[in-house]
């Protein structure tokens, strides 16, 4: 149990000035990142479904449905909102599949509304803690088609939301105790396209919410839940890791700031690496979509097996596009970039694709495999019908640990969601999001933030 200890007394008495520069600043880019898909993704397929069914349900007014308006019980509010977040699949993310911030942002926001708010130095702390947990339990997990997100994101949404109600170390050992009774999750929702993906992503949210609510009511968990014989690291670890891995360094050494994805293209991460090595080719080499004889693609087995399989649009097209290297290759190839807009039904549906899809060949190569980030590793070769060949190899897409994107980029993503989105915001609104985002540490109380996040002026 004392892993178990050591992870609940991190977490509840790391204070904002124990917190490295790297971490704040990774946490201010995923909460602007999640402010930016959660408005693209409002009017996604689901999104007024689910904020009718949480209305439904009524209960308190304690937390704000993002971007809608309207209030309803915090653990509905961050599972609605975090759905939202995780629609069109752009929002930040972890090796192997692990979507964070779409439900640790959803649940501090919630927290922050239901305690009356909460300062910017608050909200940080708890936000990287809440994201240091979830990635210390991920590097410890083989999922082999569990969704990492159901599975290790949960933790993070519990820690968040119990450092938010200032939960003590015993207290916080049953609030991560009680989410590991909610970890769930399968990547046949992924496989099949379906609007569960998203729904996943609001379940680890709207569970962080629950856990930590009930451990503050002296609900109790499994004190053994990471060693214990039925614990993570049997059940989810596989038996091939150890506590160690969990605690190493912890509160010295913030591995998630390293190891966040930020998407360049909005599809899979499992699809980036095609997606770059086909513009990579267009843009360096001046070949076109006409020219194309054959293209053949080698991904991991991992990869393949998620996203390389033939395309067929089933009843999410949307996902079902995001989700398959070939649609994504096809797409960019014909229309010569990748942006949210090409993943809408018109254009899926469009004949050039299927006339394109045709050429491209995706195959699991095992040499490929390797440690993570390696299951992203991706060999393109094209011919053209004048027999001129092209290849790329990358080891990581643009936007991984190892290739990540620059500050401009990412406020780039940023206003690429906003102006993508069905509910505008005045721009200078967005600005202020922006410059409110960067400077969160000197907010009094993040409650403003969540005005903001309402379509037209608070």
């Amino acid at each position: 149990m004392e892993t178990e200890k050591r992870l609940a007394g991190f977490i509840a008495e790391t204070g904002f000035a124990d917190l490295p520069r790297e971490a704040i600043d990774s946490v201010k880019n995923i909460v602007l990142n999640f402010i930016g898909t959660t408005f693209a993704g409002a009017t996604q397929e689901g999104c007024e479904a689910i904020i009718k069914q949480v209305k439904d349900w009524g209960g308190k007014a304690e937390s704000t449905i993002l971007v809608y308006g309207g209030k309803v019980p915090a653990h509905n509010a961050a599972l609605a909102n975090a759905y939202m977040a995780r629609a069109l699949d752009v929002d930040d993310s972890m090796f192997p599949g692990m979507h964070v911030g779409a439900s640790t942002v959803a649940t501090a926001l919630a927290i922050s509304e239901k305690i009356g708010g909460c300062s910017g130095k608050d909200f940080l702390t708890a936000l990287v803690v809440g994201h240091e947990t979830a990635a210390r339990m991920n590097a410890v997990a083989e999922y082999d088609g569990f969704d990492p997100t159901g599975i290790s994101t949960v933790f993070g949404s519990a820690a968040t939301a119990g450092k938010l109600l200032k939960l003590n170390p015993e207290q916080m050992l049953n609030c991560l105790a009680i989410a590991f009774n909610r970890s769930a999750g399968s990547f046949q929702s992924n496989v099949d396209g379906t609007l569960a993906i998203r729904a996943i992503q609001g379940f680890s949210a709207q569970s962080g919410v629950i856990a930590a609510e009930l451990a503050r009511a002296g609900i109790t968990g499994p004190r053994n839940f990471i060693e214990g014989v039925y614990g993570f690291l049997h059940l989810y670890g596989r038996d091939k890791h150890t506590a160690d891995e969990i605690i190493n360094k912890l509160g010295e050494k913030y591995f998630f700031a390293r190891n966040i994805v930020f998407k360049r293209h909005p599809s899979c991460a499992c699809t980036e690496g095609s997606t770059d090595a086909i513009l990579s080719i267009m843009q360096e080499e001046g070949v076109t979509a006409g020219e194309i004889d054959r293209i053949d693609i080698s991904v991991s087995p991992y990869a393949f097996k998620l996203v390389g399989h033939e395309f067929e649009t089933g009843n999410n097209p949307r996902s079902a596009a995001q989700f398959n290297i070939k649609y994504c290759v096809a797409s960019a190839l014909i229309r010569g970039r990748s942006s949210l807009k090409y993943f809408e039904i018109d254009q899926i549906k469009d004949p050039r694709i299927t006339e394109m899809l045709s050429k491209i060949h995706t195959e699991a190569d095992p040499t490929l495999e390797g440690n993570l980030p390696l299951h992203l590793k991706t060999d393109m070769k094209v011919k053209t019908r004048d027999e001129k060949f092209y290849e790329r190899v990358y080891d990581e897409p643009r936007g991984a640990p190892g290739n990540p994107l620059t500050r401009e980029e990412l406020r780039e993503c940023f206003y690429d969601y906003m102006e993508y989105s069905s509910h505008k915001v005045p721009t200078e609104d967005v600005e202020r999001i922006i410059n409110l985002t960067e400077h969160l540490e000197e907010e009094g109380d993040v409650r403003s933030l969540t005005a903001l996040m309402r379509p037209g002026k608070p």
